[in-house]
Order: structure tokens, then sequence, then C-alpha cells
């Protein structure tokens, strides 16, 4: 199973994702890092182990105002091993194309960018996105008809509950557990309320094929040992 930290941009820092509630969001205050810098902190959280993938969510492109591109691409060029996953509230297939060819980073589309099943099909097309399937405390967000039938679904599959997002609650193993059934054998990520290394044999038992990371690392709840056991 694969560990992923997260990174959230707003404003041109790193911020302590909660519940997503993206008004009340501030930048981070983190052992890792001396500042809330993307680089400072990207640095940070790759001091803890040999992760191979960082996913960063750009909140402010997903808002439509603005994006920091430039700073994913020093990322980029800082760690040229890295892979990085990127939702930038991207939909449109001339735009998606352009992040695959150029960069930065594999574009993850996210549902709640989404209006209707046609756009997702459209936006997922050529199959080199991921797919996040994003839920708020509302439930679903974005197509109903495409959080109900894999078969729109890409190879990987990320299982987003913003509720529980930097809320210390523990995954959402409910959620988590009706997807797998559904994903006929896609990778299916799970992000969201990871506690301590308890949750992460947890999700591993589950089956999924990562894990995305932030509040757990950034407090010390997943030690080295811990993330090195799930690297070996």
């Amino acid at each position: 199973m694969e560990l992923i930290p997260v990174i959230d941009l707003m404003g041109g820092a790193v911020v302590h994702a909660r519940r997503g509630a993206r008004e009340a969001y501030r930048p981070i205050e983190t052992p890792l890092a001396a500042s809330a810098a993307p680089q400072d902190i990207a640095d940070g959280l790759l001091a803890l182990g040999a992760f191979r993938t960082l996913y960063i969510a750009d909140l402010d492109a997903i808002a439509g105002t603005g994006g920091h591109d430039a700073a994913l691409r020093a990322l980029a060029m800082r760690h040229p091993a890295l892979t990085l996953w990127v939702d930038a509230g991207e939909a449109a297939p001339a735009v998606l194309s352009r992040r695959v060819a150029n960069g930065p980073g594999r574009p993850v589309i996210g549902s709640e960018s989404l209006v209707d099943l046609a756009q997702a099909q459209a936006a997922l097309a050529s199959g080199a996105g991921l797919l996040s399937l994003d839920y708020g405390p509302e439930g679903p967000r974005g197509p109903a008809e495409l959080h109900a039938d894999a078969a729109h679904w890409p190879e990987a599959v990320i299982v987003m509950t913003l509720a529980r997002v930097g809320a210390g609650q523990g995954p959402d193993v409910e959620r988590l557990s009706a997807i797998l059934a559904l994903a006929q054998g896609r990778r299916v990520y799970a992000a969201g309320g990871v506690r301590d290394v308890g949750d992460l044999h947890r999700l591993a038992d589950l089956g999924v094929a990562g894990v995305l990371l932030a509040s757990a690392l950034h407090d010390g709840r997943l030690s080295r040992e811990d993330i090195a056991a799930f690297m070996r």
C-alpha cells in the first residue's frame, strides 16, 4: 500500500486543510518546516520517507481564482523522481491534455468540478487522469451516475471524504468498502481521516492501493518507523 503525502495550496502557501471548510484554511504551522512555502513543506514531508508520489490540491485553481503551476514546476525540478498528482479543478479535455503533455504533474479530475456525466466522460476519455470521487458532509459531489457506476471510472480512483480531512475521526471505512466492492479491480486510494499506524493497517487489510496523508505526518502520529514499514 502506497503512502502519499498531501499539500493543499492557497494564496501562495501550504494551508492546513480541515473538514473541507476552505474559507477557514490558514497557512500551516508544522515542525517539519520553517515556513508554509510549498518547497519547504515538500522538503519536510519527503524527509520523513521515500515517498514516490506527492498529491497537490491547488485550491485557488479549483476555485477559479488563480493557480500555482509555477510553484509546482519548481517542485518537479527540485524532486525529478517524484510523481506529482495535481487537482487543479481541470475538466476540459484540451486543458487536461496540456497538463498530461507539458505538466506540471498528472491531472486529478475531481468529481466536485464536474457538472454532469457527459462532462465527466469527456474529461476521463483519454484515461490519462485519475478520478477523485469527492464526498462532502452533504454526500457525493458531482454527477450521481459517476459515483454509482464504476464503468465510468479510470484505473485509479481516489475516495476523498472531505468531512474527515484533518478531523482525526478515522478513515471512512464504510464508504471505502462500498467503493471497493464496485471497483472491479481498479486501484482505490483513500483520502481523509487517517490518525495513526493502526488506521494504515486497517486500510491495507481492506485492500486499498494507497492512502493520502497530511495531518498525521505533520503532528508526528505517524513516525518514520511507521512509514518505513509500509515502504518495504
